[in-house]
C-alpha cells in the first residue's frame, strides 16, 4: 500500500492513550456511585417519557410493538448489554474522555477514529437538540398547570409556527420577518452550559439529586399503575407479530441511548479501572429493569392504542383518574430531560478534547479553565451550537439522526475489542469482555439488524453527516495528527495539476444551480432551476467543499463534492421524471403532475461539474509533495 495512503490507519499506542490519562489536566472527583448516576441520569430521559408511546401504538410510517414492547425493550437492552461489556473493557483499559473516538484511534486507525468522532456530535450535541425541545415541550406543559401561559412565539420552531397562521400573526415582526424562536429550550441549555463550565463536581451531584428524583417517580408510575393493571389489555399481545416487535426495538432504542456516556468522564473518574465498567454496566441493568417494569404497567393500564401522544404516561394516569399523579409525572418529566441534558453536555465538549489533543481538531478545542479545570471553550461552544438549533429546529428534522449513529459507534466498539485482542493480547485489562469474540460479534449483529430497521431517508442523513465531516479531516485533520508529525507521515493532497480542475468545476456547480434544471409542459408550469426546486442549498455547500479543495489541495474533499453533487444531482432529477405527482407538481410549482418533464442544460452542466471534481480528486500525483498546512 502507498505510504500516504498507509498513513490513514496510523493507530494511535494504547499505552500512549493510558499515559495521557494519567497526565490530564482534568479534576478525578468522580466515584462509582456517581459515575452510575451519570449513566442512569443519561439513559432515562425522553425516550421511555416519549418515544414510548410510537413504540407501543405506532404510527403511518412504522407499527408498533403493542404489549410486546416488552421484548422490544429486551431485545434492545440485549444490543446495548452486549456493547456495553465492550465498552466496558475500552473504558478500564484507556481511562480518556475520548471515548468511541479514543478506543477506535487504538485499534482501528486514525480516519476510523475521525469517522467515530464526527459520528457521536449526532449522538450527543444533536442528540441533545431533540432533548432541549422535548424538555421545552414538558416544561410549557407545567407551567400551563399553573396558570401560565408564554406566548406561542417563544415556544414553538419556525416550521411548526409557519403551519399555524395564527402564531405567525401573534409573532412581532422585524422588517416584515416575524420573530419565532424557542425560548425555554435555549434557556435550560444556556443554564446547562454555565453549570458545567463551573465545574464536574458541582454538576455531577447535581445530577445526582436529579435521578434520584425521576427513578422515584418511575417508581411511583410502576407502583401506582400495578393497581390498576387489567389482562385483558395484555391480549393479543403482540397484535403486530414480529414486524412490530423489530420496529418497536429500533425506536425505544433512543430510550437507552447514554450509558456510554459514562465512558467521556473517565479522565474525572477516581479509579477509572475499577469504576467505569461498574457505572456503565449497573447503569444499563438499572434502567432494563425500570423500563420493562414500566411498560408492562403501561400497556396494562390502558388499551396500547391510545398510547401514540407524545406524554403516554401522563395519558395513562389520566385514564385511570390519577390526575395529581400526572401533574407530578410532568415534572418528573422535565427533571429527567435536564439530567439527559447535563450528561450529554458533559460528554460532547470531552471527545472534542481529546480529538483537539491528537491534533484533529485545532489547539484551542483542547484548552482547560485554569480554575474550574473544565474544558470550557468546547463546553460554551457546544452550548451555543445546541441552543442555537434547538431554538429553530423541528424536533422531527434533528431525533432521527440519534439512533443510527449511536448504533454505528456501538458496532465499530465491538470491532474494536476482537482487534485488539489480536494485534495486542498482552495489553493490561482491569476488565476483559467476556466470551470474546461472540460477544463483539453479537454486539454487531445486534445493532446492525437495528439499523437496518431505520427508514432509507435516515440512512441518506447520515451517509452525508460523515462526508462532511470527512472534508474537514481531508482539510485540516489529517495535516495536523499529532501521531502523523510524530512519524513524518505525509497528507493525502490534490495533484497540483489538478487544483484548476477542482476549481473550475466547482465554479461551475455554483453557477449551474441558477441554470434551467427541468421543465414541465402541462399545468405545472415552466423551467425551474435547481435552487427553485429546492435543495440547491445542499449542492452549493458541496461546490464549496470542492472550491476548498482546489484551494487547498484536498484530494477527498474534491470527490465528496463531485460525488455529492451528482447524487444530489440525479436525486432530484429521478424524482421528477419517475416522482408521483403530487411530489412533481409541487416541485415544479403547480397543483397537479405536469404532463411530461424534460431536464435542461442546467442538469447537464451539474453532471458535468460533478465529474470534474471526481476526476480531480482521482488525478495522480507523479511527485512527491508535502501538504502545505
Amino acid at each position: 500500500m502507498n505510504p500516504t495512503w498507509r498513513a490513514l490507519w496510523i493507530r494511535k499506542p494504547v499505552a500512549q492513550a493510558a499515559d495521557e490519562a494519567q497526565r490530564t489536566k482534568l479534576r478525578r472527583t468522580l466515584g462509582p456511585v456517581q459515575l452510575t448516576a451519570l449513566g442512569i441520569g443519561a439513559i432515562v430521559g425522553a425516550g421511555i417519557f416519549a418515544a414510548v408511546g410510537s413504540a407501543i401504538a405506532g404510527d403511518v410510517h412504522h407499527t408498533g410493538a403493542g404489549p410486546a414492547l416488552v421484548l422490544s425493550l429486551l431485545l434492545s437492552g440485549l444490543a446495548c448489554a452486549f456493547a456495553a461489556l465492550c465498552y466496558a473493557e475500552f473504558a478500564a483499559m484507556i481511562p480518556v474522555s475520548g471515548s468511541a473516538y479514543t478506543y477506535a484511534y487504538a485499534t482501528l486507525g486514525e480516519l476510523v477514529a475521525w469517522i467515530i468522532g464526527w459520528d457521536l456530535i449526532i449522538e450527543y450535541a444533536i442528540g441533545n437538540v431533540a432533548v432541549a425541545i422535548g424538555w421545552s415541550g414538558y416544561f410549557v406543559s407545567l407551567l400551563t398547570g399553573f396558570g401560565i401561559h408564554l406566548p406561542p412565539w417563544l415556544t414553538n420552531d419556525l416550521r411548526t409556527a409557519l403551519a399555524d397562521p395564527a402564531i405567525v400573526a401573534g409573532a412581532p415582526h422585524i422588517a416584515g420577518i416575524p420573530i419565532i424562536f424557542n425560548l425555554p429550550a435555549v434557556f435550560i441549555v444556556a443554564l446547562i452550559t454555565v453549570l458545567l463550565v463551573l465545574g464536574i463536581r458541582e454538576s455531577a451531584w447535581a445530577n445526582a439529586v436529579m435521578v434520584a428524583i425521576k427513578v422515584v417517580i418511575v417508581g411511583l408510575f410502576i407502583v401506582l399503575g400495578a393497581f390498576y393493571v387489567r389482562p385483558e389489555n395484555w391480549t393479543p399481545f403482540a397484535p403486530n407479530g414480529w414486524e412490530g416487535i423489530a420496529t418497536g426495538a429500533a425506536i425505544i432504542f433512543f430510550a437507552y441511548i447514554g450509558f456510554d456516556a459514562v465512558s467521556t468522564a473517565a479522565e474525572e473518574a477516581r479509579n477509572p479501572q475499577r469504576d467505569m465498567p461498574i457505572g456503565i454496566i449497573t447503569s444499563l441493568a438499572v434502567t432494563t429493569l425500570l423500563y420493562v417494569a414500566l411498560a408492562a404497567v403501561l400497556t396494562g393500564i390502558i388499551p396500547w392504542q391510545q398510547l401514540n401522544v407524545p406524554d403516554p404516561l401522563a395519558v395513562a394516569l389520566t385514564f385511570i383518574g390519577a390526575d395529581w399523579a400526572a401533574g407530578i409525572l410532568s415534572l418528573g418529566a422535565v427533571i429527567a430531560m435536564t439530567s439527559v441534558l447535563l450528561v450529554f453536555q458533559l460528554g460532547q465538549p470531552r471527545i472534542f478534547f481529546s480529538m483537539a489533543r491528537d491534533g484533529l481538531l485545532p489547539p484551542w478545542a483542547a484548552r482547560v479553565h485554569p480554575r474550574f479545570r473544565t474544558p470550557h471553550v468546547t463546553t460554551i461552544l457546544t452550548g451555543v451550537f445546541v441552543a442555537f438549533f434547538a431554538a429553530f429546529a423541528n424536533i422531527g428534522e434533528v431525533v432521527e439522526l440519534t439512533n443510527i449513529g449511536t448504533l454505528f459507534a456501538f458496532v465499530l466498539v465491538a470491532i474494536g475489542v476482537i482487534v485488539l485482542r489480536r494485534a495486542d493480547p498482552a495489553a493490561p485489562r482491569p476488565f476483559r469482555t467476556p466470551w470474546v469474540p461472540w460477544v463483539p460479534l453479537l454486539a454487531v449483529v445486534f445493532c446492525v439488524y437495528l439499523m437496518i430497521q431505520l427508514p432509507a431517508v435516515t440512512w441518506r442523513r447520515f451517509v452525508y453527516w460523515l462526508l462532511a465531516g470527512l472534508v474537514l479531516f481531508d482539510l485540516y485533520g489529517q495535516r495536523h495528527s499529532v501521531q502523523r508529525l510524530a512519524r513524518g507521515a505525509r497528507a493525502l493532497v490534490l495533484a497540483q495539476a489538478a487544483r484548476p480542475l477542482a476549481i473550475g468545476a466547482a465554479l461551475l456547480a455554483m453557477a449551474a444551480v441558477w441554470a434551467p434544471f427541468a421543465e414541465a409542459s402541462g399545468a405545472a408550469g415552466s423551467a425551474r432551476s435547481f435552487l427553485a426546486l429546492g435543495g440547491g442549498i445542499w449542492v452549493l455547500l458541496a461546490a464549496l467543499a470542492g472550491l476548498a479543495a482546489g484551494l487547498w489541495r484536498g484530494r477527498a474533499s474534491a470527490l465528496i463534492a463531485g460525488l455529492a453533487i451528482g447524487e444530489l444531482t440525479v436525486y432530484r432529477a429521478v424524482e421528477l421524471l419517475r416522482g408521483e405527482a403530487g411530489v412533481v407538481g409541487r416541485l415544479l410549482g403547480g397543483a397537479a403532475a405536469p404532463a411530461s418533464v424534460t431536464l435542461e442544460w442546467g442538469a447537464w452542466l451539474l453532471v458535468a461539474a460533478a465529474l470534474g471534481l471526481v476526476a480531480a480528486g482521482l488525478w495522480p500525483e507523479r511527485s512527491a509533495q508535502t501538504a502545505a498546512t
